[in-house]
């Protein structure tokens, strides 16, 4: 599909992954629609963009905030692609230090957020670009973001391991229901990467995550993570598939 002139929603994307996703698509000639929390930077980053980004606060497991941000969308053109970053994680246990059991509060909530959240934005996003009149072939691209703690979580994870792995196991299964619709899905699981979360981190804890990526050793840049999702969008025969990037990082158990 080609990015120029095509109408995007990219989630979570006020900061890290996001933001870079919506940067170059708009550098690329897309219309793109940012749906990020209300606290969050959202309408400051649109306007750092420029006139072809606007913001829309929305909750991405709310369905009518997220059939808002796709009406703003439709508002610009027809629904062509949409990039989903948001998620968030939440440490915890499966049995405590003390031998308590983990919170189930917890471990509801990042699942909701990061697993649900991505189904409803995969429904409701395929079933505006099912809609559409098809171009070469397609109607349109949904791109998930899972991580590389789908395949080796580390302790402390289960909750956001849990979730990863739902949306890699939810990737061929999307792709082949939408095919008959001209939609395609692919799932990024990036690796270490240099975003916002990790501003937190000691510098010593960012050293050695960087130098346990066997190369490049460092962490990933959030432009690398957009790159690969202008990629997919563009290229018509990437449909259904988990792509790692990650440097070949194995993650260690914790």
């Amino acid at each position: 599909m080609e990015l120029k002139g095509i109408v995007a929603v990219v989630t979570g994307g006020a900061s890290g992954l996001g933001r870079a996703t919506a940067e170059r698509l708009v550098a690329g000639g897309a219309k793109v629609v940012i749906a990020d929390l209300p606290v969050s930077d959202g309408e400051a980053t649109a306007a750092a963009i420029g006139q072809a980004a606007r913001f829309v606060a929305a909750d991405v497991t709310d369905t009518d905030q997220m059939n808002a941000v796709f009406d703003a969308a439709e508002a610009m053109g027809p629904l062509r692609a949409v990039v989903h970053c948001a998620g968030r994680g939440g440490p915890i246990r499966v049995v405590d230090r003390e031998g308590n059991p983990g919170s189930l509060e917890t471990y509801e909530m990042v699942v909701r957020i990061n697993l649900i959240g991505s189904f409803n934005v995969l429904r409701l996003g395929a079933a505006r670009m099912a809609k559409n009149e098809a171009i070469d072939g397609e109607r349109g691209v949904v791109v998930l973001t899972a991580s590389v703690a789908a395949f080796e979580g580390q302790i402390g994870q289960i909750p956001y391991a849990s979730a990863k792995a739902g949306i890699v196991g939810m990737t061929i299964v999307a792709a082949r229901d939408l095919a008959s619709h001209q939609v395609r899905v692919c799932t990024i699981a990036p690796g270490t990467f240099d975003t916002p979360i990790l501003e937190r981190v000691k510098p010593e804890v960012r050293e050695a995550l960087a130098g346990a990526v066997p190369h490049p050793r460092r962490l990933g840049r959030p432009n690398e993570f957009a790159m690969l999702a202008e990629q997919i969008i563009e290229n018509p025969m990437l449909n259904g598939e988990t792509i790692r990037i990650d440097g070949a990082i194995r993650m260690p158990p914790r």
